[in-house]
């Protein structure tokens, strides 16, 4: 029982970062196909932003737990610093707070998921 707990919080966090990556990558391709290319993902639906959030709460949750259960300091500190980054990165994009590349949130996404397979694979917490 508690060796299904500890590896459900990497695979949620594992699929939910996946997952939000896709939706980074395939957000400008949908929106260019629909002619909106100047002003892309402004013109978006508002329940196609909302995911973001959806995701950040999902990965909270998957953080909490695979860290909760950690007791590498090292490792718990990446999963919190890598959502952190994340969470920054999601509310800049929404709130426009300063100017930075639509490809920076590729980075804490993937970071998430590299820590959530090398949590699951290798740390017996």
């Amino acid at each position: 029982m508690m060796e299904t707990t500890k590896y459900k919080a990497d695979n949620i966090g594992i699929m939910s970062s996946t997952i939000c990556l896709l939706h980074c990558i395939a957000t400008p391709f949908i929106f260019i196909t629909g002619s909106c290319a100047v002003s892309c993902c402004n013109n978006s639906p508002i329940w196609w932003r909302l995911i973001d959030f959806i995701f950040i709460i999902i990965s909270f949750v998957a953080v909490y737990y695979a860290a909760k259960r950690n007791y590498k300091t090292w490792l718990k500190l990446s999963f919190y610093i890598a959502f952190t980054l994340l969470l920054l990165i999601v509310l800049n994009k929404h709130f426009l707070i300063i100017k930075t590349v639509d490809e920076i949130i590729y980075f804490p996404a993937a970071l998430l998921i590299g820590l959530h397979i090398y949590n699951r694979k290798n740390c017996q917490c």
